[in-house]
């Protein structure tokens, strides 16, 4: 994630990106394995961060971006979680048993960082603790549609906002995206540039391992459907072994 989102950009994020299905699926994970030392990393806005709070639970919520969690601050109920600005490398040793990286934030950690980042996860889990996340199956190469899109418009509170976006195929894992977004009452055009890292199952089973964690479930949905090769989303949930 960008350490520099525009403050509109941020405040509009949770209309964008509202609390659903996914969100229903992490909070319930987190009920049926009764957590009660919770990680959220790349909170973003910290919309779910501040749901998993409550019932004498320790939340917390990690994220680089300093303008995301300058908004997650200011949340309803976020004085009930811990927020650190920062990776998985700022987390004590053995201080979670669930963690959570929710809106595709496994792509944005690039390798190596991404080898690290689970590293630092199963430093930061007690044994038996559950690592749940999602990323997009590289093979629907989802990226291509996401350019064909014609460019859209909405209202905002800071007037009309239309964007779209272009994507390069850097390599065989990795994607340039570039997020345009033009607010029309000024003509201000914010342009994001975002790497995004495609891994397949296979290899993010392997990473997973590598880390110490055992790989219990692939769902290709948030209704825990089994994952199949044709399916676009995968989500994994990990035990620390």
């Amino acid at each position: 994630m960008a350490a520099d989102y525009d403050p509109r950009i941020v405040a509009l994020y949770d209309r964008a990106n509202p609390n659903g299905p996914d969100h229903d699926y992490y909070r319930a994970l987190a009920s049926r394995q009764n957590a009660q030392r919770i990680l959220d990393l790349g909170c973003g806005t910290g919309m779910l961060t501040v749901s998993f709070t409550g019932s004498g639970r320790r939340v917390v919520g990690v994220d680089p971006s300093s303008s995301m969690l300058a908004y997650a601050r200011q949340r309803p109920g976020a004085e009930n979680a811990t927020w650190i600005q920062g990776d998985a490398t700022a987390l004590a040793e053995g201080e979670f048993d669930f963690m959570v990286m929710t809106g595709n934030v496994a792509q944005h950690i690039i390798d190596p960082q991404w080898q690290l980042s689970l590293n630092a996860l199963r430093k930061a889990a007690v044994k038996g603790a559950v690592l749940a996340f999602e990323s997009r199956n590289p093979a629907v190469r989802a990226w291509e549609k996401w350019a064909d899109e014609a460019p859209g418009s909405s209202e905002t509170p800071y007037g009309v906002l239309t964007e779209w976006c272009q994507t390069e195929l850097l390599d065989e894992h990795n994607v340039m995206l570039r997020s345009f977004n033009r607010f029309e009452a000024t003509g201000e055009l914010h342009v994001e540039e975002t790497l995004l890292a495609f891994r397949s199952e296979r290899q993010i089973r392997a990473q997973l391992a590598e880390a110490g964690f055992e790989v219990r479930a692939v769902y290709s949905d948030w209704k825990s459907t089994e994952f199949s090769a044709d399916k676009p989303l995968m989500v994994f949930e990990a035990v620390a072994v």
